[in-house]
């Protein structure tokens, strides 16, 4: 199968290609500015490794906000 280039892809395929990267730019950004915000005593763990996992697509995100970050009183 041959890879694709940008000006192969339908008008709609690069709006869903788009709309997922921006979600995804997003939803990192968001995670990085609260990790950032945040006191090291209010994560879960080191701050460090929780940057890294912030980089990866979607789960990332989605993980930090679930498992690292302690509720707040």
């Amino acid at each position: 199968m041959a890879r694709k280039r940008w000006a192969d892809l339908s008008s709609r395929q690069q709006t869903v290609v788009l709309t997922l990267a921006s979600i995804q730019v997003s939803l990192a950004a968001t995670a990085w500015a609260d990790l950032a915000r945040r006191p090291a005593s209010d994560i879960n763990g080191r701050k460090a490794v929780w940057a890294a996992v912030i980089a990866v697509n979607f789960v990332g995100p989605l993980a930090y906000v679930r498992w690292g970050r302690r509720p707040r009183p």
